[in-house]
């Protein structure tokens, strides 16, 4: 068989189209809205080589347009869990022993899919389902998980080339295999890059995978599948069900051949698993990899000698695009004396002149908070803030669901620095405001380290090096993602590595090598070209 050492083609990031009025993407991004918006869809499960489909159906809905049926998809039973598990398993040792330039050129594929024949559909499905403008799917359903297939199928091929020294008559190689057993993929609503990225990433390093999205983001991942199938993933290795939580939970952290989670999703569920996981351990073939990146309380921290408007837009940026739910939106900021009427001046002017509504308009900037659930949260923290006397609402604060379900955006000043809504993540387009004294900065940044269990994003704005310096030093351990002179958001991929510690995960940073490492089990082999004949060291012989 014909062998040679491959070089795969180097990632490069994937430019970003802007969609401006007349351009040839917005024509064809708006078609495929109408096109998505006139018909009903019915979504399967993938499982193995069938779609299966059960007699409870879940309907889904624009969260800026709840009363419009995009489609409906299949709930799964535990049935579906076993049999999702089974197909896995049974597509483990073909996949795992594929050629690793066939498994890269599968998932390359799936990268050209995504920027030339699907970019629209993907786009267009992550607005209709997920209610993001039409830059934020951009950036998200077509760059990001463009970006995560190319640079992973880079990132592999580096691992695989990281070998030992060898000594004298020694051959040492070290070879890296797939987990042995199935993969968990958890996915969340709020980054179709993410959801597809999760699954992916496991199975392009030989393993395969059980994928269970959000039920608000299954519109979506089923374009996501559809590609990965497209692009020649074999059937069984990644196997796409909707169970509930608690009966995934109780079938997959039970089964002997679990052998890892990749998780996106909150704090609470994340540390619900790890507890389990820890509970069943003497279960297991194989101590379970546990990657999981959860929940943010994100911050912005101002100097005294920061820019005030270049500070105003980090603000209306970072805490408003995609409504505030994304990991790294910022959702607290802490303001010098002396900048605060310029910045909040700048701020409001910004929210004044931003639109609100469906995202099939190009020219809304705030779409709708992903269900009504979400929305009745938001909404009670911001009743609860107008009510107290110690912050002040002074934007925004109103809130409707009767077509969508829309928040504005919403900015409480509160006097004190340990307000619930300072601490708290709410996940969307709330921002909390301390305005803090412009001369105590060294103390308003043990306050920003000490305030949230989160460490996953964070910014320190200013023109004074040296304040900047001792804020990237005093904050090293409050944020994974730290940004100096811009927003908390907008990492990408090769460039900023996603992750954070403390209460917001286990900081093994999606979009780098480091992930990859973590689905994939190393062996050393050593090879002695002359073996010894004699058991007898030099040391034995006598004097």
């Amino acid at each position: 068989m014909p062998k040679g050492i491959y070089k795969v083609p180097t990632a490069v990031n994937e430019p970003i189209k802007n969609y401006a009025a007349g351009s040839a993407e917005r024509k064809e991004l708006q078609a495929m809205l109408k096109e998505l918006r006139s018909k009903e869809i019915d979504i399967p499960m993938y499982i193995g080589d069938k779609e299966v489909r059960s007699e409870n159906k879940t309907r889904l809905a624009p969260p800026h347009d709840h009363q419009h049926t995009l489609g409906y998809f299949h709930k799964s039973d535990k049935t579906h869990i076993e049999q999702a598990i089974k197909a896995a398993l049974d597509a483990k040792e073909k996949w795992a022993n594929l050629s690793w330039e066939h498994r890269a050129s599968i998932f390359l594929k799936a990268a050209e899919l995504i920027a030339g024949p699907y970019r629209a559909k993907l786009n267009a499905a992550t607005m209709l389902g997920q209610s993001k403008n039409a830059f934020q799917a951009e950036i998200d359903s077509a760059c990001e998980i463009i970006d995560f297939l190319r640079f992973n199928v880079q990132y592999m091929t580096e691992i695989y080339a990281e070998q030992p020294i060898s000594s004298p008559g020694v051959w040492n190689r070290l070879e890296w295999r797939s987990l042995e057993g199935f993969v968990y993929a958890l996915t969340p609503f709020n980054f179709t890059a993410i959801a597809g990225n999760l699954p992916s990433c496991c199975a392009l390093m030989g393993n395969v995978v059980v994928w269970k999205p959000s039920n608000t983001q299954v519109y979506s991942a089923n374009v996501l599948m559809e590609i990965f199938k497209k692009a020649g993933v074999p059937d069984g290795v990644i196997n796409l069900i909707y169970p509930s939580g608690p009966d995934a939970a109780e079938i997959i952290f039970n089964h002997k051949d679990f052998a890892g989670i990749h998780f996106t999703g909150s704090t609470e569920v994340f540390q619900n698993i790890w507890q389990t996981i820890g509970n069943n351990i003497h279960k297991y073939r194989s101590y379970p990899r546990i990657v999981g990146e959860t929940g943010g309380k994100d911050f912005i921290m101002a100097h005294k000698s920061a820019e005030a408007k270049s500070l105003a837009v980090a603000i209306s940026r970072g805490a408003f695009e995609y409504q505030g739910q994304k990991c790294s939106a910022a959702s607290r900021a802490y303001i010098p004396s002396n900048l605060w009427n310029e910045v909040k001046g700048y701020v409001l002017a910004d929210l004044k002149d931003m639109k609100m509504g469906p995202t099939e308009d190009f020219t809304n900037f705030i779409n709708a908070v992903i269900d009504e659930k979400s929305f009745d949260k938001l909404a009670k923290y911001i009743d609860e803030a107008k009510k107290d006397s110690n912050v002040e609402v002074i934007a925004g604060g109103n809130y409707d669901k009767s077509k969508g379900y829309f928040i504005e955006p919403t900015i409480i000043v509160a006097k004190d620095p340990k307000y619930v809504t300072m601490c708290e993540e709410l996940f969307g387009p709330v921002l909390t405001v301390f305005v803090y004294d412009e001369n105590k900065f060294e103390e308003t940044l043990e306050l920003v380290d000490s305030t949230s269990i989160y460490a996953l994003t964070g910014a320190i704005l200013g023109q004074d090096r040296y304040a900047l310096e001792l804020a990237t030093k005093k904050l090293s351990n409050a944020a994974g993602n730290f940004y100096i002179n811009d927003k908390c958001t907008g990492a990408v991929v090769g460039q900023q590595p996603f992750g954070g510690a403390r209460g917001s995960g286990t900081n093994d940073k999606a979009g780098a090598k480091i992930n990859l490492l973590r689905w994939v089990s190393p062996r050393t082999i050593k090879e002695t070209f002359t073996p010894p004949t004699d058991y007898k060291y030099p040391f034995l012989q006598a004097d």
